[in-house]
């Protein structure tokens, strides 16, 4: 496990994922954070705990910012950990570091601000206090 962060999933680069100079796509890196979000969710038990409160708005990316420290390459094995960071009023800033498995190094830092949004009028909306009490949980 990687200091200040309880949450890691792990998964091989493959093939339709290199350029011609057999390294990860820059565009993949997001891939990867997606992919690892969609594990860290379920592993919170957040929909488990809040049921509707939780899932009847829905997280959209505002903002990203990438630091690429060093290229994954073919058979690297990613492991993704994730922490959240600042809770906003209707946004919420994840950060995610992806490390080589088998070394520990860190190959690129991910900021990510995703926005609460009203699924009918596609506007930000304020977090209900049960999800935000939930969310600084987790912090």
């Amino acid at each position: 496990m990687r200091d200040g962060f309880a949450f890691s999933c792990s998964f091989k680069v493959r093939y339709a994922e290199i350029d011609g100079q057999k390294v990860v796509f820059n565009s993949r890196y997001l891939e990867y954070a997606d992919a690892a979000v969609s594990e860290f969710w379920p592993w919170t038990g957040i929909e488990k705990a809040l049921g509707a409160a939780w899932t009847e708005t829905e997280f959209h990316v505002r903002h990203t910012t990438i630091d690429y420290l060093k290229p994954f390459v073919l058979g690297d094995t990613v492991e993704a950990f994730i922490k959240l960071g600042r809770i906003g009023t209707s946004s919420l800033t994840q950060l995610f570091h992806l490390c080589h498995a088998e070394t520990g190094e860190l190959h690129a830092v991910i900021e990510m601000v995703i926005v609460n949004v009203h699924l009918p009028t596609g506007k930000p909306a304020a977090l209900s206090d049960e999800v935000r009490a939930f969310l600084e949980t987790l912090l």
